[in-house]
């Protein structure tokens, strides 16, 4: 059975039944959106509350099994947005450096600011995208997006943070999205000339 989404009605999440995407980003995220109006899509602004990293879906999904605590992701077709703490799509070039990414051809992107992503749909219908991991209304987002700490993850320097440090992330999608390529290499058949 599909859980609700935004936009959609009292289910088993509890979450209440609200008239549209629009609403539930703004009034009940605080999120700043665009679009949504004459035909054009609902987009949220990046850089302002969050910061979005974009890898292969199937890339995405491995991380999702090795790191299990992450901030609120999305779906849309073969890509997976991951939200992460704003600022943190500037600091993305200097961390795959640092991480001896640098010199790879990564399919890794960040959305930063003046970005913008395609806002997910209460499900997901057609080509928008969907909530694999939606955020909690009613919750500050900042606090679970992963982001450079100094203290092994913590905001506070203590145990129990709810969301992987942002350097982690990077190098597990990076690993999973060079994973990912080598399989798809392998796949394909030999050319000899």
């Amino acid at each position: 059975m599909r859980r609700p989404g935004p936009g959609e009605g009292h289910g088993g999440s509890g979450t209440p039944r609200l008239r549209g995407g629009r609403e539930w980003y703004e009034r009940e995220l605080g999120w700043t959106t665009a679009g949504g109006t004459g035909g054009t899509p609902l987009e949220l602004l990046t850089g302002l509350r969050f910061d979005v990293l974009e890898l292969p879906a199937d890339a995405g999904l491995a991380v999702l099994r090795r790191v299990p605590r992450t901030g609120p992701v999305a779906l849309h077709g073969t890509r997976m947005r991951l939200l992460v703490a704003a600022g943190s799509a500037e600091e993305l070039p200097g961390l795959l450096d640092w991480l001896e990414w640098g010199g790879v051809a990564l399919d890794l992107t960040a959305l930063g600011a003046g970005g913008r992503t395609a806002a997910p749909s209460a499900g997901g219908d057609g080509d928008r995208p969907r909530w694999l991991r939606p955020p909690a209304p009613g919750r500050e987002i900042e606090p679970t997006l992963p982001a450079t700490t100094l203290h092994g993850g913590n905001r506070d320097g203590g145990a129990g943070t709810a969301a992987p440090d942002l350097v982690r992330l990077v190098g597990t999608a990076a690993t999973e999205v060079h994973r990912a390529r080598l399989r798809r290499a392998a796949a394909q058949p030999f050319a000899f000339s």
